[in-house]
């Protein structure tokens, strides 16, 4: 039996009964044989990158830094996920830290493709098979999330991945919610950005129909692949917005507000719809056990 997660830890009101399954406005899914197509496909690919990942340490920086990119879209696109980006970067040559909100472990891949960098995860993916070492090679910060005492040297350790340039992707919001509703930026990330003096790049993420990228609650990894496998038609919406200044802003609170209506407001103009407004008007259980990120 699973201990109870510390209450200080972000806490999502999705489940994947309610937020995850086909039975959503818009969501089809694919023949049998094609899901099973698209499934075999997606994880011979991240195989492949497994395999090839020492042969890549030794290849130039801007080389590497293309094969990273070309093989995180080719994860999405073998699971039959199509990929549209909106917006420009911010400039290169100086530190960036890029937040998103986070609803899949689609959004790790997806943002690696566009804007790769050192990413933030927490601390159990370590332990994933053959995801968790590729993870650490890649040079992912892990978090301990269930210890307080911890989060400060996470902040100076992202502060020091920014110094010089670097980019690290973080998402505030601290656990995967299914796209219908959203979590609050929590405020310790962005002290690393003012730390660094780095930017903060804002990044928007959606799926259409949001369904079945959901990875939400205590969702296993195994029923959320076989549920983006069988998608019809899904679709990944990676929008880049206007960077923001860390100079403007002396608190990370504030910093961290900026950012969360920065993303909020770039869906403001779309059609308002509950989290459970389709599923049922009955709250779901609060869950947050498994999230990628």
């Amino acid at each position: 039996m699973n201990a109870a997660p510390p209450p200080w830890l972000p806490a999502a009101p999705c489940t994947p009964g309610r937020c995850g399954a086909h039975h959503g406005p818009g969501c089809a899914t694919v023949r049998p044989a094609r899901a099973v197509a698209r499934l075999t496909a997606g994880l011979a690919v991240v195989l492949a990158g497994v395999l090839l990942a020492p042969l890549t340490a030794l290849l130039p920086a801007h080389v590497r830094l293309w094969w990273v990119r070309w093989w995180c879209r080719a994860v999405v696109r073998a699971f039959g996920v199509r990929i549209r980006v909106t917006g420009a970067p911010a400039p290169t040559g100086g530190p960036l830290l890029v937040v998103a909100n986070h609803i899949s472990w689609l959004d790790v891949p997806l943002l690696a493709a566009v804007l790769p960098g050192r990413m933030v995860a927490k601390r159990e993916i370590r332990a994933w098979p053959v995801l968790g070492p590729l993870a650490a090679r890649g040079g992912t910060l892990f978090i301990e999330r269930d210890r307080l005492r911890a989060l400060p040297g996470t902040v100076q350790e992202m502060a020091r991945a920014l110094t010089g340039g670097g980019r690290v992707i973080v998402f505030p919001e601290g656990s995967t919610w299914c796209g219908r509703a959203a979590g609050t930026f929590r405020p310790a990330p962005f002290q690393a950005a003012l730390d660094a003096g780095a930017a903060v790049q804002p990044v928007r993420l959606d799926y259409r129909p949001a369904g079945p990228a959901a990875f939400v609650g205590d969702d296993p990894l195994a029923a959320s692949l076989w549920r983006i496998a069988a998608a019809r038609g899904l679709v990944a919406e990676l929008r880049i917005l206007d960077p923001i200044s860390s100079i403007r802003y002396t608190d990370r609170r504030a910093l961290a507000r900026a950012a969360q209506r920065a993303v909020a407001s770039d869906s403001a103009n779309r059609p308002s719809v509950s989290v459970h407004q389709w599923a049922g008007s009955s709250p779901a259980a609060v869950s947050s056990a498994r999230t990628p990120a």
